[in-house]
């Protein structure tokens, strides 16, 4: 099935930009200058992809992808002239899997595309059809990889393919303390930076939507210094 990906960018240039390359990788592309406009659009089209700007002129990026979470699990890239660590870290805990400074080399732009679409097609419902199903039940948490469904005393938990990552990878290891480091490289797959806040922001995010207090969470425990568990 054709991937569609959604790219909502007020300078014109960048977005017919990325349009050209999205297109000559074999992609269908929406492409909007407005973010009421994509939101439609996302309503009415079965999105595999989201690139946002920032500064949009009706709504800024992050209310956009804040938006489309309500709904939607398709991966979200986040595309600014902003380099501020907080700016990464507001959009990545609203929901965001990846970030991209301007100005940015639209080849990379396309590797970051393809990156989250084979994350998300892997742990998407139906990928893993035919094979034992995977699940973990901890403490009236329970997360199942065949189906991508986590509840929480049975109530469903709406994850990004990436929080699906970081908890499923967490719960394979319960028991053991998990490094920043260790989970960054075996969920993003690319080195770890000593200035990357990138795994704080998505716990952060997970907690939030598992209701956990940040002072005292139940499930994702802080081992301050050397990382996370899931206690046994």
């Amino acid at each position: 099935m054709e991937q569609k990906i959604l790219v909502v960018d007020d300078e014109r240039e960048i977005a017919d930009l990325l349009e050209v390359y999205l297109a000559n990788e074999g992609y269908a592309v929406f492409k909007f200058y407005r973010g009421e406009e994509a939101l439609a659009c996302v309503d009415r089209e079965d999105i595999s992809l989201a690139l946002l700007d920032v500064m949009l002129p009706d709504m800024d990026g992050f209310a956009l992808c804040q938006r489309i979470r309500e709904e939607h699990l398709f991966p979200i890239i986040m595309l600014t002239a902003k380099v501020e660590d907080m700016d990464k870290i507001m959009g990545l805990t609203l929901g965001a899997d990846d970030y991209i400074t301007k100005p940015f080399n639209p080849l990379e732009v396309v590797a970051r595309v393809k990156t989250q679409l084979r994350r998300y097609t892997r742990y998407n419902p139906g990928e893993e059809a035919g094979k034992p199903r995977e699940r973990h039940d901890i403490r009236g948490l329970s997360i199942c990889r065949d189906n991508h469904k986590c509840t929480l005393n049975g109530r469903e938990i709406a994850l990004t393919p990436m929080e699906f990552n970081i908890l499923w990878y967490l719960c394979e290891r319960q028991g053991s303390v998990v490094s920043s480091e260790e989970l960054f490289e075996a969920v993003w797959k690319e080195r770890f930076l000593d200035c990357n806040n990138t795994v704080m922001a998505h716990i952060a995010r997970l907690r939030e939507k598992l209701g956990e207090p940040a002072r005292r969470p139940k499930i994702i425990k802080t081992v301050w210094g050397v990382g996370y568990t899931i206690e046994k």
